[in-house]
């Protein structure tokens, strides 16, 4: 017996994880199933028969990339923290989440450019997303209910917003650098974006101004690490 037949979930996740690099950095187009089939130590015949052809294997790293953005979402224990600070640790977590995986972000650049025509045909992709805006629906509410927040906001809107802010610094850093004459990516200015999205969304939420979190440096809380699969 061949050893990828002993052994079909290591090769698929080789597969997958030597696809999504390709996809990330090649696009869908410029991608090639024979240099993926190479780094995943496999042929074209196990990834046919593993995943699929170039389109569904494009498609389960999208899924597979979303799933585990979602997975490390739900154990950051939000619904134990005052409400201000499940939102400043959301942020933190996004932030630092988008820098640890520039190849998702290169994925969402790629599906959008073909107007998330893969994604539609995902019902998996859908179903994350429901648990975790409850989620964020949750510490809203708990936020108005205990008078830190002074409105309820759409918790769908509100996370576009904190992916937004975080989102577009990332992916136009290198332009945003030239134009500003500033090293946007050096850890100083890494750091003082971050507060500063703090700053701003938590004075959206609780009406007070933008300084008085500034002077705080906004509050911060650290990460949990994430929990197994």
């Amino acid at each position: 017996m061949q050893k990828w037949q002993r052994d079909p979930e290591g090769m698929r996740l080789r597969i997958l994880e030597a696809a999504k690099q390709e996809f990330a950095t090649h696009g869908l187009a410029g991608a090639r199933v024979d240099r993926i089939a190479a780094k995943a130590g496999a042929n074209k015949r196990m990834l046919y028969y593993h995943v699929g052809k170039k389109d569904e294997l494009y498609l389960a790293v999208l899924e597979g990339a979303y799933e585990k953005i979602r997975v490390e979402e739900r154990g950051l224990d939000l619904e134990h923290l005052d409400p201000p600070k499940a939102i400043a640790r959301l942020i933190d977590f996004t932030w630092n989440y988008f820098l640890r995986n520039p190849e998702f972000l290169a994925l969402l650049n790629t599906e959008n450019l073909a107007r998330a025509r893969h994604l539609k045909r995902s019902t998996k992709v859908k179903s994350m997303h429901s648990p975790f805006v409850e989620m964020i629906r949750t510490v809203v509410r708990r936020g108005v209910e205990s008078g830190d927040f002074v409105v309820a906001v759409d918790p769908v809107q509100l996370y576009i917003s904190i992916a937004a802010l975080c989102f577009f610094y990332l992916s136009n850093s290198a332009t945003l650098s030239v134009i500003f004459g500033r090293d946007l990516l050096k850890e100083e200015a890494r750091d003082e974006r971050l507060n500063h999205m703090v700053a701003l969304v938590l004075a959206a939420l609780t009406g007070k101004s933008f300084a008085a979190f500034a002077r705080e440096k906004a509050p911060k809380v650290p990460v949990p690490a994430a929990q197994p699969v």
